[in-house]
């Protein structure tokens, strides 16, 4: 089966051709990072505008990279939900045009549910149950993957999502947007142990998480420093950031899979990238002699080859939608189609 997949739920347009939500026949992202940084973050309305530029190039060149027509495809996924709403309605409306116009079925797909579906081209035999740590810019999740579609949160942060953190951590150390990649190379050369930071914990709550309390102690410590004239050393103290965050997603996430009994890890979303959280993952599974798993880079931010990935388990499970669908800025990953 293939599917033609889209994606424009932030600041990426992004379409997708994949055959049996394993094989990637292409993916074709276009970015608006460049203009996004002028302003130090993504602007809602310049996102949403720059989508409707985009979008039909993006779907005729994804359709051309897989030697496909509309007549190869089977159905259409898009992104329905959560996301910035203006953006998420070019391409719901981009793809129920699609679809009315073209008889195909139409597969509303949620937006973290495909992140966790970005590891499937890449480990074709990883199959549910298993436990996901989903770590974005605007999300922080311990999932159980029950099946395809059966999905419970355990796990969530009560206020900033990890990538959010390192985002503004990175602005304020005078890093360009999106702050978190530069942050993570800076990391690299740095020592860990320079700066002692807080690891946030949610009283009666174990797998939970709080971010807020350490992106404001690195902002306050950057900011007495300049007051005081002393110049930091961003490495060592972007390395000691990196480490605290990553402290506290490893603890819960540890935590959960030890006391509901997983010996199946992965992780996905765009902070799946860092590279000390895949090593300090890898390494726990290894001794643990666990299953690890993590999407390849290319596919840890935002692109449709993971929403068609998805989509395809959608489809089989019965989530179809009309043209009634309608873009939801926030919904729980646990909720499918069917049950909105």
């Amino acid at each position: 089966m293939r599917i033609l997949s889209i994606e424009s739920s932030c600041d990426e347009t992004a379409a997708a051709v994949v055959e049996d939500g394993r094989k990637i026949l292409s993916s074709v992202v276009a970015t608006q990072i460049s203009e996004h940084r002028l302003y130090g973050g993504v602007v809602p309305e310049i996102a949403s505008r720059r989508h409707c530029e985009a979008i039909n190039g993006v779907v005729e060149q994804a359709l051309m990279d897989a030697s496909a027509g509309l007549c190869d495809i089977d159905a259409i996924a898009v992104t329905y939900a959560p996301g910035l709403i203006g953006a998420l309605l070019v391409g719901v409306n981009f793809a129920k045009g699609l679809a009315l116009a073209t008889g195909k079925p139409l597969i509303p797909v949620h937006h973290l549910r495909s992140h966790i579906a970005s590891n499937y081209p890449q480990h074709t035999e990883l199959e549910p149950p298993f436990l996901c740590l989903v770590v974005s810019g605007g999300h922080s999740h311990i999932v159980e993957v029950k099946d395809y579609t059966d999905m419970k949160v355990i796990g969530r942060t009560r206020d900033d999502a990890a990538g959010e953190a390192f985002d503004k951590a990175a602005r304020s150390m005078g890093m360009p947007y999106p702050g978190g990649i530069f942050l993570d190379k800076a990391a690299e050369n740095g020592d860990p142990q320079s700066f002692t930071l807080p690891h946030p914990r949610v009283d009666g709550s174990a797998y939970d998480y709080s971010f807020s309390g350490l992106k404001t102690a690195v902002i306050n410590q950057i900011h007495n420093a300049s007051q005081k004239g002393i110049e930091l050393p961003t490495d060592d103290l972007a390395a000691s950031f990196r480490k605290a965050v990553v402290d506290s997603l490893t603890e819960n996430f540890f935590r959960a899979a030890e006391d509901l009994g997983y010996k199946k890890l992965v992780l996905a979303g765009g902070v799946s990238a860092n590279r000390l959280l895949r090593r300090r993952v890898q390494d726990y599974c290894d001794k643990k002699g666990y299953e690890c798993y993590y999407p390849p880079l290319s596919l840890c931010g935002d692109n449709a080859a993971m929403v068609g990935s998805q989509g395809y388990y959608e489809f089989l499970s019965g989530h179809t939608a009309g043209s009634d669908l309608n873009a939801r800025p926030t919904l729980s990953i646990e909720q499918s189609y069917l049950s909105n």
